[in-house]
């Protein structure tokens, strides 16, 4: 593929994508923050605890949280044991309300959760997906990552993200779909293109996931797959909007065609018409 029909390729997905930012969240977003949002976020050290007992956890809360999302633990299942602040007024010796009467943090207790895989009930809202099969492209891109002398792995530990990006080094989840990996190669691809050195600290994270994946939905589109309101609901759940993008064509159309002249014939007949 030459320059001029990958430019042409990439200015007419480009465009399709700003109109659904312009659109604003689709339902699927609002109902996927709604029920995120009565999820606990947990420290640091709570995480280490969750996964050192249960690897495979993707959304975990207490009982009565889930009974308020309208699920239930099933009997018999063991929770996760994390440490709970414990918050309230510290008291004098004599019993009496301490001098400054503030809310404090004043120690932990053990307190258990429970993964959305040991529950049952109604359905959680999921995000977007992608679908379709990206077919030999997969491999052609995975070609393009290693001439790039970037190494590409495999490797649940990563889990609950898809891939990551760690300057020379890409990691995948396993077990994704088809279109799902070719889609998380894509956007880790970017990120290696587009956000180390000094460009990295120049922008935002705002900015970086913008580019990423406004990169991975022009070459998702291209090869024939339907990123539905993925790509723009993954932006907008990262703050991003038709505006950051409109700031980062340049870097995005640049990117977007270098990856695919790469992995595209020379004839992009048949790949307009998934435009």
């Amino acid at each position: 593929m030459n320059t001029d029909q990958a430019k042409t390729l990439t200015e007419t997905a480009l465009m399709r994508l700003s109109e659904a930012l312009e659109r604003g969240q689709s339902q699927a977003l609002k109902l996927y923050l709604a029920v995120m949002s009565r999820f606990h976020r947990y420290s640091w050290g709570n995480v280490l605890l969750i996964y050192s007992q249960r690897p495979d956890a993707i959304h975990v809360a207490g009982f009565h949280a889930w009974l308020r999302m309208r699920r239930y633990v099933r009997k018999g299942e063991k929770g996760i044991v994390i440490l709970a602040p414990m918050v309230g007024r510290k008291k004098a010796s004599d019993d009496t309300l301490a001098e400054d009467e503030h809310t404090r943090l004043y120690g932990f207790r053990t307190a258990h959760v429970f993964d959305v895989s040991q529950t049952e009930g109604d359905p959680l809202p999921e995000f977007a997906k992608i679908d379709g099969d990206p077919q030999d492209a997969t491999e052609r891109l995975k070609q393009f990552i290693v001439t790039n002398s970037i190494t590409l792995e495999y490797d649940e530990r990563i889990r609950p993200a898809y891939g990551l990006s760690s300057g020379g080094k890409i990691t995948v989840l396993p077990g994704l779909s088809t279109a799902g990996e070719f889609s998380v190669l894509v956007h880790e691809t970017a990120h290696e293109l587009l956000h180390r050195g000094e460009r990295r600290i120049q922008t935002t994270k705002v900015v970086r996931e913008t580019e990423a994946e406004a990169v991975a939905f022009v070459v998702s589109t291209a090869v024939g797959l339907d990123p539905g309101t993925s790509s723009s609901d993954y932006i907008q759940l990262h703050s991003g909007d038709k505006a950051t993008l409109a700031e980062s064509l340049a870097y995005v159309q640049r990117t977007a065609a270098q990856i695919l002249k790469a992995i595209l014939p020379e004839d992009p007949a048949a790949t307009l018409s998934n435009l």
